[in-house]
């Protein structure tokens, strides 16, 4: 590593990069004094953690930025980290999709709704809960208290149109806003009460429904008693099933931790009003070395860097104070916009509340390890294997594969596939567009891919900006949403294909310099033959080989994500082009057409009364449109008059 002078780096907080010799940083810390934190690293590496003097080791330089205070430098520290993903720093492994019950208030009617993945603006989240069907569980009980729609938007607007509701409106599980049945204020305050009830405000849900009962019953109107009285045994029943464990005036988030020197497991319960409203696990990887108040500091910028669904509470319960507890408490206070505090508790209810989140955490750790013990030496082996059989530098702990898909040479598209130690990683998937070539040619649109991709690999590694991938889009999102992870090379290219396939991606690699830098290697799949540069024969991988169900678990995996992606570009190709025929339905009336009935399918199926009855529609375009998907129908009709 460069030396740096101890005089030259600032005595004050803020962020420090180290870098390797490719100029991707590698590590990313943060520190109240730069010059003391920094210097540390610079004496005998046998006096430094194994994996942080491997760190320093690869290190070829260092850099800072200096910042006002020591929650800037948090804040620079976390945001820095998640732009560049370091591979010495902490990692985030979280498996699963933990489900919300969610409340869609940017609808006309909002909606309840089983809900995972991305969080969306104009949503209202509840949970996470373990396994859906305890959502499903729950608003079943509170449905007939709150009854709020749980349809879908195309369902809606299909019973819309109809007229009549569905069946949940008749066993008072929804009330039929979708016929008019409620009234707007009226379904509002269902929603209000909703919300305020999954938020663990119980008790003024259950003293209304209650004076409700008792002024029905009062009243003689003993069938509303009877409803109000049925309504309040649900949410009783929901509320049995929410544990009680706080005072009923308390927001607390609860970190139980289980770790050993490779992976720590975590398990956060979110208490509010007392009560125990859901439930978060992950598993971080510890590359860096870090336990105790370290460890709680890194799970805490995890969970609350991006502010959480539940938001942030008054109180977070954790197993070791903070290693630097008045930076994160002001952080903490800063992101809620009032007091935060971080405890541990020493005593009473919490120190059991706390202890039961802990055993959650160990026996998760222990599944994990259970689970992923034989699944991790497999991968292990197939690794080596590949490595042993092709003759690579490094173990190929990032593997890219590439596949092309395409109908008599239209909608021809390309995709990019990734393993990282031997596991899908699939928001590094690509998916291309082929711009430059016409008609049927493997080889041209696979030589497109690779200098699209590698071309913006070495623009990345070289700080030259690079527009190539304008329309290289990962999986599951937008074109605004441009792909810029292309900085890390793949320690093993692999193409779907034989010799031509490999001599292809060998010339794209050799013009961008790239030929000592990146292996190459081609999986034939009539043989099952593997073929690389400068060995005219193939290499056979023995059958039942964890290398070859590795190799072939990724092409495979390549050749579904191109056909996927092809399919929609041609079922949208096709459904614009069916529309697009039709006489005065234009771009604006095709979009809002498709959105009044849900899909396409259900335009075709549409009869010409419901198409005249939309207000908007001209008779003349109804009359069209049905008889652009019912011909049979039409000329019937014109038999009939002769």
């Amino acid at each position: 590593m460069m030396l740096v002078k101890p005089t030259h780096i600032p005595d004050g907080p803020g962020s420090y990069q180290f870098k390797g010799a490719d100029g991707r940083i590698i590590y990313i810390g943060k520190a109240s004094n730069l010059r003391s934190r920094i210097s540390s690293y610079f004496r005998d590496p046998g006096q430094l953690h194994p994996r942080t003097a491997a760190m320093v080791e690869a290190a070829t330089s260092i850099e800072w930025i200096e910042v006002r205070n020591e929650v800037e430098a948090l804040m620079l520290e976390y945001s820095l980290i998640k732009q560049h993903r370091p591979r010495f720093n902490v990692r985030l492994r979280d498996d699963k999709s933990y489900p919300y019950l969610a409340i869609t208030t940017d609808e006309e009617w909002p909606r309840a709704v089983v809900m995972r993945g991305t969080k969306r603006k104009g949503v209202k989240y509840f949970g996470p809960f373990a396994h859906a069907w305890a959502i499903r569980e729950t608003l079943d009980l509170v449905l007939r208290s709150f009854p709020i729609r749980t349809c879908s938007p195309g369902k809606f607007v299909q019973h819309q149109r109809l007229g009549r509701p569905c069946l949940l409106f008749h066993i008072e599980k929804c009330s039929g806003p979708c016929v008019g049945e409620v009234q707007r204020e009226i379904y509002d305050s269902h929603v209000k009460e909703l919300s305020d009830f999954l938020g663990g405000d119980t008790q003024n849900v259950i003293g209304r429904l209650t004076e409700e009962m008792k002024s029905a019953s009062a009243a003689q109107e003993f069938e509303a008693a009877a409803r109000f009285r049925d309504r309040l045994g649900a949410i009783q029943r929901a509320v049995e099933k929410q544990q009680m464990v706080a005072e009923s005036d308390e927001d607390i988030d609860v970190l139980g931790i289980a770790d050993d020197d490779l992976e720590a497991s975590v398990q956060i319960f979110f208490v509010r009003h007392g009560r125990v409203t859901g439930r978060r696990g992950f598993i971080l990887d510890k590359v860096e070395p870090i336990e105790g108040g370290l460890l709680v500091d890194r799970v805490l910028e995890h969970l609350y860097g991006e502010e959480p669904p539940t938001g942030i509470p008054r109180t977070v319960l954790v197993p070791h104070a903070s290693a630097d507890e008045t930076t994160y408490v002001e952080w903490l206070s800063h992101l809620r916009g009032s007091k935060c505090e971080i405890k541990v508790p020493q005593r009473g209810d919490k120190v059991t509340l706390l202890e039961t989140v802990t055993r959650n955490a160990k026996e998760d750790l222990m599944r994990h390890r259970l689970r992923r013990a034989s699944d991790h030496n497999s991968r292990s082996r197939a690794l080596t294997e590949i490595q042993d059989a092709l003759n690579l530098p490094e173990a190929p702990l990032r593997i890219e594969c590439y596949d092309m898909a395409h109908f008599q040479g239209t909608d021809y598209v390309g995709s990019m596939v990734v393993l990282e130690d031997g596991l899908p990683a699939r928001s590094e998937y690509r998916r291309f567009k082929i711009k430059t070539v016409d008609g049927n040619n493997d080889f041209a649109a696979m030589e497109e891919v690779l200098r699209r991709r590698l071309s913006k690999y070495v623009a990345e590694r070289d700080g030259l900006s690079d527009d190539s991938s304008e329309d290289v889009v990962p999986e599951n999102e937008s074109k605004r949403a441009r792909a810029k992870k292309f900085a890390y090379p793949p320690q093993l290219l692999l193409v779907d294909g034989g010799k031509g396939q490999l001599s292809v991606a060998v010339r794209v690699i050799q013009e961008l310099g790239l030929e000592n830098e990146i292996p190459v290697a081609a999986l034939a799949k009539k043989f099952e033959e593997v073929f690389v540069p400068g060995n005219p024969a193939p290499i056979i991988l023995p059958r039942g080989s964890e290398a070859l169900f590795m190799l072939q678990r990724i092409r495979d995996e390549a050749h579904r994500f191109a056909n996927k992606f092809h399919a929609d570009l041609r079922n949208k190709r096709m459904k614009e082009s069916v529309l697009d025929a039709i006489q005065g339905l234009g771009p604006g009336r095709r979009e809002r057409l498709l959105k009044e009935f849900g899909s396409l399918t259900a335009v075709k199926k549409a009869s010409m009364e419901e198409l005249k009855a939309i207000s908007w529609l001209p008779d003349v375009v109804a009359e069209n449109i049905h008889r652009a998907f019912n011909p049979v129908d039409e000329r019937l009709e014109s038999n009939e008059l002769e």
